[in-house]
């Protein structure tokens, strides 16, 4: 028994899981970067009508945590008219595979939720 209890003393999570999650795990980022994942660069009323109950305001945050972790990039069309859009960075498309397979799990493992209306 005491074999046990030193196990369980020792086991930690992993740093970079602890990392992933403190930013992907906020509510919104996940959907976000995998519509960009998905369909490529967005502008900004484009990614707020992907991911449905998301406020402007919210959405803006967090395309600014994404960009401030080297994710995605925010670039100015200056038209006329003024456009911004979003695109992922390497760092950011390299979380493609992994997305995918969280989704394929997620279909497998999680109950079906409701389905959003499509656009």
């Amino acid at each position: 028994m005491e074999q046990t209890h030193d196990l369980a003393a020792c086991k930690r999570v992993d740093d970079g899981i602890t990392r992933v999650f403190q930013l992907l795990g906020k509510r919104w980022t996940g959907p976000i970067v995998s519509v960009l994942v998905n369909g490529g660069p967005a502008y900004f009323v484009d990614l707020r009508r992907a991911v449905p109950g998301i406020s402007e305001r919210m959405l803006s945050d967090r395309l600014t945590e994404l960009g401030a972790a080297r994710l995605l990039v925010r670039e100015v069309d200056e038209g006329p008219p003024l456009r911004v859009s979003y695109r992922l960075t390497e760092a950011g498309a390299a979380l493609a595979p992994a997305l995918r397979l969280l989704g394929e799990w997620a279909k497998e493992h999680l109950p079906e939720g409701e389905r959003p209306t499509e656009c």
